[in-house]
């Protein structure tokens, strides 16, 4: 039989962030979804590192049995994957680690949050550093640097009447539909939507019994089903429970597992009282615009016929995409949505510090310098700390708005810069 050649691996760019905390922190743990790429990242600092995974029935049997004696056992450096399937190591952990605090002894990986574990007992606070990966941006697929947010940070989007190639509706739209897991984005659509319903029942059948106590995974499929349907909207607890029959502790302990097992993503509202934010209604975004189209029935073709549901899937490309440009140049930024009771929105709030940058997206070809309504009332409230914004859009030009320091620019700048 001839030899089939393995794809070629995509450049990570948060390669860089990993070997950085690895030259000064005993314990770094790369976290992200199940296939989102970090067992193949982590291996990529092999052979200096060696490697253990605890999908190994065997190994995983030893840990949990006896976690000290399996830490003692352990190369020196190693790269321990999955931990989350054995929460009882990290106490084993720290204690390696008081005893000997040399930088870069652990490079663990996670496919749950671990700090939302309920089941994590001692703190590595002080001794770990959390790197987040999120599936493959579309400039990573294309391999190109995805310079997108640094030039929004420093000011270096400039206006463009030729600003490139116009990728069509069409074009987006595939960009939308696949999503960034490195097996999906490597098949045509009809496979890749096999995938992601294969990957959907492997994390329920699997990994939700590592992170929580669930009654019944077909409710949780349901739900995340549901939030498919509404992602990149608000959450609302009791119109869910009315929708599915459930009890709202019932939702509520649902999301957290969805949280935990980075299948949604809670972006907090923007008020300039911070404890406000934490009591306004949160947006809810599916962690991949693949998996939620899969999920939610959407097609590229539905693009031009249900403009308004996949305006609300391009805004959770957008979201996935900038903040995974994060995670490579500024993971210190916070992120969050604006809406003021005349309904006025932003669909993403930037913050450094007490600095301020505004992010609406329009699934449409045309942007006037009327546009960004909603980055004018959000520069208004910042005053002095809002440092500008964009209107992201399908065409192909970038030009200035009627609001200071605001341009509408193509939504295809986010990869090809």
């Amino acid at each position: 039989m001839p030899t089939v050649k393995p794809p070629a691996l995509f450049d990570r760019p948060l390669r860089a962030a990993v070997a950085v905390a690895l030259a000064d922190t005993p314990v770094v743990c790369l976290m992200g979804p199940r296939q989102a790429g970090k067992t193949t990242l982590a291996r990529q600092f092999e052979p200096a590192f060696g490697y253990v995974t605890l999908d190994d029935p065997a190994t995983l049997a030893f840990a949990q049995i006896d976690p000290s004696g399996f830490v003692d056992a352990l190369p020196d450096p190693v790269i321990l994957d999955e931990v989350q399937r054995a929460p009882e190591l990290l106490r084993a952990i720290k204690l390696a680690v008081d005893r000997d605090r040399r930088p870069g002894r652990f490079l663990l990986t996670g496919s749950a949050n671990l700090l939302l574990l309920p089941r994590l007992g001692d703190s590595l606070a002080g001794r770990m550093e959390v790197v987040d990966l999120q599936p493959l941006t579309a400039a990573e697929q294309a391999r190109r640097p995805g310079r997108f947010l640094d030039a929004l940070l420093e000011g270096k989007l400039k206006p463009a009447l030729t600003a490139g190639v116009e990728p069509g509706m069409i074009g987006l739209a595939a960009q939308v539909v696949a999503g960034g897991f490195p097996e999906a984005v490597r098949r045509d659509p009809a496979r890749a939507r096999a995938w992601h319903r294969q990957y959907l029942r492997a994390v329920l059948d699997r990994d939700v019994h590592d992170v929580a106590r669930v009654r019944d995974t077909r409710e949780l499929a349901r739900l995340l089903e549901l939030f498919s349907l509404r992602t990149a909207q608000l959450l609302n607890i009791a119109s869910l429970g009315n929708e599915l029959d459930m009890r709202r502790e019932t939702i509520e302990h649902y999301f957290s597992v969805c949280e935990r097992l980075f299948m949604v993503r809670r972006l907090n509202a923007w008020h300039t009282n911070r404890a406000k934010r934490l009591i306004k209604a949160p947006k809810v975004h599916l962690v991949d615009s693949g998996l939620a189209a899969t999920l939610a029935g959407m097609t590229v073709d539905d693009a031009t016929v249900q403009r308004e549901r996949f305006g609300h899937l391009l805004e959770t490309f957008v979201v996935q995409q900038l903040m995974a440009q994060a995670g490579w140049i500024a993971p210190e930024l916070e992120f969050s949505h604006y809406r003021d009771k005349d309904q006025v929105e932003v669909d993403l709030v930037i913050n450094r510090g007490r600095e301020v940058w505004g992010v609406e997206v329009k699934s449409a070809a045309t942007v006037t310098p009327a546009d960004g309504a909603g980055l004018r009332r959000l520069a208004d409230r910042c005053g002095k700390h809002f440092r500008g914004g964009v209107v992201l859009h399908a065409g192909t030009s970038t030009i200035k708005l009627a609001v200071e320091n605001c341009l509408g620019v193509p939504l295809a700048r986010l990869w090809d810069m």
